[in-house]
């Protein structure tokens, strides 16, 4: 039984997320157009039983990815409360976000 598992490990918007070909992913907002591709830096592949972590052969590693659409995530509600003095602030926040499509490794 062979392990024929190609993922990576990459690098966006200030986190690392697990990638595969196929895999849709949220990311922070990037100044693509949908359709557009873009690609991301890899920190580690991991391909069969082999895992490639030396930087020297992951700057020659691709992963690919395609614009999806540009969302917005979801609304948080900051509130900022002091007791006996009357002080109420209340403030929201939604998060530019980019979909993204892997569409290849290697």
């Amino acid at each position: 039984m062979s392990n024929n598992v190609v993922y990576a490990i990459v690098k966006a918007g200030g986190r690392q997320e697990k990638v595969a070909v196929g895999d849709i992913v949220v990311v922070d907002r990037l100044q693509a157009q949908p359709g557009d591709s873009v690609t991301l830096p890899a920190l580690m592949l991991v391909d069969g039983e082999k895992i490639t972590t030396d930087s020297a052969a992951l700057a020659k590693v691709t992963v690919s990815a395609e614009v999806v659409r540009d969302e917005r995530g979801p609304k948080i509600a900051i509130l900022r409360y002091k007791n006996k003095s009357g002080y109420r602030r209340r403030q929201g926040h939604r998060q530019d976000l980019t979909r993204l499509k892997v569409t290849a490794i290697g």
